[in-house]
């Protein structure tokens, strides 16, 4: 039997995760861009995350190609100020026009130049890895939708309580 100090610390113990119920390894068409010679649906992925730490006062999520021939890897997707008692977001919610993220959420701006997700395009060659990350913050970021990934990064930075993340992959057919 197990005694209230022992129960205790085994949830304190236990990890902040990140999982998906509609990704395995690999990305799905969905996640793909719809352009660039992508026939995908351009739709961000079902993500929840548990067991995030004491004073998380909201999430941000990011989604960072990792293997992008840029020099500097491909930010996807940036959305933060996720409250607090969200545990979820939705396929699609990285879609502006669908309104599916919680009020407060702010998606700013990606390495394309504007704000929501955009889908996976890798070019010929080996897969891409992209690398999905919750952040549990200390505070909301005083930044709108015009913000860059790196200034989001910056600020993230300073505010991270913990991080929770997947890597997934994608490579053109």
């Amino acid at each position: 039997m197990m005694t209230t100090a022992t129960t205790a610390a085994a949830l304190s113990s236990q990890t902040f995760t990140l999982k998906s119920n509609g990704l395995g390894g690999q990305l799905g068409i969905q996640q793909y861009a719809n352009g660039m010679g992508y026939n995908g649906a351009n739709q961000s992925p079902q993500l929840y995350w548990e067991h995030a730490p004491k004073g998380t006062q909201c999430f941000a999520v990011t989604v960072y190609d990792l293997d992008a021939p840029t020099g500097s890897g491909f930010w996807h997707w940036v959305v933060f100020n996720i409250p607090a008692d969200i545990q979820e977001l939705p396929a699609g919610a990285g879609d502006p026009s669908k309104r599916l993220l919680p009020d407060g959420a702010v998606q700013s701006n990606t390495d394309a130049g504007i704000p929501g997700y955009i889908g996976a395009a890798p070019n010929d060659g080996p897969a891409h890895r992209y690398l999905i990350t919750v952040h549990a913050l200390s505070k909301k970021l005083e930044l709108d939708h015009h913000a860059t990934p790196a200034i989001v990064g910056f600020n993230m930075h300073f505010a991270t309580l913990a991080k929770a993340s997947l890597i997934v992959y994608g490579q053109k057919q």
